[in-house]
């Protein structure tokens, strides 16, 4: 056993997530582009790296690659609870999987790139899907996002299953396979599936917050913080055609589109949508609060008085200010394809977070009124309402804070709202009690990692993980 703190991970547990690791489940915006054979092979793989999981469980499988697993309870009658994840990864730029020739004894520690296989290899210090275990990581895409997490409830369960134990009622199991790219082949199918049964969950559990410390006050806090995203934004991303005069560059006209764009960019960058503290905030606030500077913890503890300073003091920093506001992000702009040519209509490409409580439509009215004077023809590309706000007084949420005091018992659980989207959002069919928390501690750098060049997983967070489900599937 390999001692971590109080907690042991046996070298079959690091192995088989390893092992996981190594294969490059892939997913891409087109599904139908997808390489779905490492899907297949994952599928096999996990059936042989669990057979206690497959002879208890009823396994399942939904639109071919959704993975679900029943795990009948000794109460029939009370409500089961879902654990999600996915197994589908993002691409790693410059990695052609073909050319992977890692070696088969991926496990052995110090397995590190001594030559270029590929140009990725210069960006990481292990091959992307090399599943390296040295150092107190395991290495490689998926490790953080979402594989490990994956990895970590199979382990829980697995483990109880060893010991006999059998949950008080139903526990499910969902992992989709497209959660990268929304998630609609998967996870979608996989809600409409338990919609048809007739289940409703007492508690659903996905990836979402982390456990950090927070830089709220200008300096990292002392007290880490479990943030448990009890909903999440939604999204908007719009392409605003801004119509002009064209023609050659050597006679431009006094304000051409591209002008005209430019102008509206500058509009919705200084004019976003208003910020506002929506109750999951108040109550992180009044739960971080105590660590803040006086200033602060005044308009906190004052906010009716004090409202105005605090969200000016929010708006300072990007962090902060996505927790008060739908954010406005320009991501791309274009004119001509040619540099003496004036284009008769520019794009602009926005992207909008939308805070619960606001809608797309009106995010898209927002839009329209800084159009207004200029020739515009607005295109939705992608649009997603937020979710619904799951309460707090509730067993599924009381349980978190159960499940931390044997992991994390110094970490504060407070509610938040997460930021990116998850696969959770599918899943309001059969719960109003979602939550979102991804049960490991990430310093400033580890959380980087995700989607990023060496991607990795302590050894320690792995091990904590597995105990904090653990504790769940016992304890509710």
């Amino acid at each position: 056993m390999a001692p971590v703190g109080e907690i042991q991970v046996s070298e079959l547990t690091l192995q088989r997530l390893a092992d996981g690791i190594r294969i490059p489940t892939i997913s891409t915006q087109v599904y139908e582009e997808t390489n779905f054979a490492p899907f297949d092979s994952f599928k096999v793989y996990l059936s042989e790296a669990y057979p206690a999981i497959y002879e208890v469980m009823d396994p399942l499988t939904v639109n071919t690659y959704g993975l679900v697993f029943h795990w009948k309870g000794k109460n029939s009658s009370l409500n089961p609870i879902l654990f999600l994840s996915h197994y589908d990864v993002v691409p790693v730029v410059g990695y052609d999987p073909e050319n992977d020739n890692a070696g088969e004894k991926i496990f052995q520690p110090g397995n590190r790139v001594s030559a270029p296989v590929t140009e990725v290899s210069e960006k990481w210090d292990y091959l992307p899907f090399s599943g390296a275990v040295t150092e107190g990581r395991v290495y490689g895409r998926g490790t953080l996002d979402m594989k490990g997490m994956l990895f970590s409830l199979l382990e829980a369960a697995d483990e109880l299953i060893g010991q006999g134990f059998q949950p008080e009622r139903d526990i499910w199991f969902a992992f989709g396979h497209d959660e990268e790219v929304g998630g609609l082949h998967g996870a979608v199918y996989i809600a409409n599936y338990f919609k048809e049964q007739g289940l409703t969950f007492d508690a659903v559990y996905d990836e979402g917050g982390t456990i950090t410390r927070l830089e709220l006050s200008g300096k990292e806090d002392e007290t880490p913080v479990a943030l448990v995203g009890v909903g999440e934004k939604g999204f908007l991303s719009v392409r605003i055609k801004v119509s002009g005069l064209g023609g050659h560059s050597s006679m431009p006209p006094v304000k051409s589109s591209l002008v005209y764009a430019a102008e509206i960019i500058e509009k919705l960058n200084s004019n976003q949508m208003p910020g506002r503290i929506i109750p999951p905030i108040a109550t992180f606030l009044e739960q971080v609060g105590g660590d803040l500077g006086f200033t602060s913890r005044m308009a906190i503890a004052n906010q009716w008085l004090f409202k105005p300073l605090l969200l000016s003091s929010f708006r300072k920093n990007p962090a902060t200010n996505a927790l008060i506001r739908t954010t406005t992000a320009i991501t791309m702009a274009k004119g001509s394809d040619a540099s003496n040519v004036i284009a008769s209509v520019a794009e602009v490409t926005v992207n909008f977070r939308v805070l619960p409580g606001d809608t797309v439509e009106d995010v898209l009215n927002h839009v329209r009124e800084i159009c207004e004077g200029y020739e515009v023809e607005l295109q939705v590309l992608n649009s997603r309402e937020p979710s619904a706000i799951s309460p707090q007084d509730t067993r599924g949420f009381k349980v978190i804070q159960e499940a931390l005091n044997q992991t994390y018992p110094e970490a504060v659980a407070t509610a938040y709202i997460t930021i990116g989207g998850t696969d959770a959002y599918k899943y309001q069919l059969v719960s109003d009690h979602i939550y979102r928390l991804m049960p490991i501690y990430l310093n400033t750098y580890e959380q980087r990692m995700l989607h990023n060049e060496n991607e990795h997983i302590s050894i320690e967070n792995y091990g904590k993980m597995i105990r904090y489900f653990r504790t769940i599937m016992q304890n509710y």
